[in-house]
């Protein structure tokens, strides 16, 4: 079976788009309407009139989506597609979290569950994180689940403490700084590119740090004609592929074959067209999860950060 036509087919056939995140297999994207970080996808598909949203990713980005686009019907291909960073964190302990640091505003990564959304005062992607928690003037927050991109706002901001949830990003953390200084040895001339989910002595090493679209543009737009990616492999292997397309005469080097998140790897062409053909696995939000959830993700976009 040809699974990219089929897919075509059935995405004219019912009004369907399909979003696709930048650590996707990278085949996926022949069959995607958009292609990039999560929180970009769900505003995108926000703004069309598809009535089926089908979000190869994981289970809390096809969430956002369903906040951002309640009366679509939303579908996740496979849905052992979880994220673990975004299960260090259930509203039991983020509550003990809170009561242990009282009367301290709480921000939620993007990488969060609708619940804990629902239980924070404002989101915050890689992106934009140091921007939202300075807009909030105050000299102390909480930040969840993400230990390291919060310890990675602390660093750029001296007049606030950031508490952090002790919740990581496994496939990050097997970024080592060892893997950075072979790097430079390796490659003398690249550019080292990282996100702020790696461990803060890797970031310290890199050349830039930055959320995964901050990185994408950042090799393009960079004169540098070799870089080594230290976040995951999709985003290297996307980055090569437009570089062939586009004739920008760059490589592009992963920093280690082992990046590759095992979740974001589950989705595949057969189940997008599985999940689209029988418009099974929905995601269904309680309607007070979701209003206070989508409060939290709009005080963000209020802010029109990055």
């Amino acid at each position: 079976m040809n699974f990219i036509e089929e897919i075509n087919n059935l995405k004219k056939e019912k009004n369907a788009i399909i979003l696709t995140h930048c650590y996707q297999n990278i085949e996926i994207d022949e069959v995607s309407d958009f292609v990039g970080d999560s929180l970009y996808l769900s505003k995108m598909a926000a703004n069309t009139n598809a009535d089926i949203i089908v979000f190869a990713g994981v289970y809390f980005m096809a969430q956002s989506a369903k906040l951002l686009s309640p009366n679509k019907k939303v579908l996740l291909p496979n849905l052992n597609s979880g994220c673990q960073m975004a299960d260090m964190v259930d509203v039991e302990n983020l509550k003990r979290f809170k009561a242990k640091y009282p009367n301290i505003p709480v921000v939620c990564y993007i990488n969060s569950t609708a619940e804990i959304k629902a239980n924070c005062d404002i989101c915050c992607t890689s992106s934009n994180a140091i921007e939202v928690v300075r807009h909030l003037n105050t000299n102390k927050v909480l930040f969840v689940p993400d230990n390291y991109l919060g310890k990675f706002v602390q660093s750029k901001l001296n007049d606030v403490e950031v508490i952090t949830f002790n919740g990581f990003c496994p496939t990050h953390l097997r970024i080592r700084p060892q893997d950075i200084t072979e790097a430079r040895e390796t490659y003398p001339d690249a550019l080292i590119l990282a996100h702020p989910e790696c461990h803060q002595d890797v970031a310290k090493l890199a050349d830039f740090v930055g959320s995964t679209k901050e990185i994408m543009v950042f090799a393009k737009k960079t004169d540098n004609k070799r870089f080594v990616i230290a976040t995951e492999k999709g985003v290297a292997d996307r980055l090569n592929r437009d570089s062939k397309i586009e004739n920008w005469n760059k490589e592009f080097i992963l920093i280690n074959e082992n990046i590759i998140c095992p979740s974001m790897k589950l989705n595949t062409l057969e189940d997008i067209y599985r999940t689209l053909k029988d418009e099974k696995f929905e995601i269904t939000i309680d309607s007070n999860v979701a209003i206070k959830a989508k409060e939290c993700i709009e005080k963000m976009l209020l802010l029109k950060t990055k």
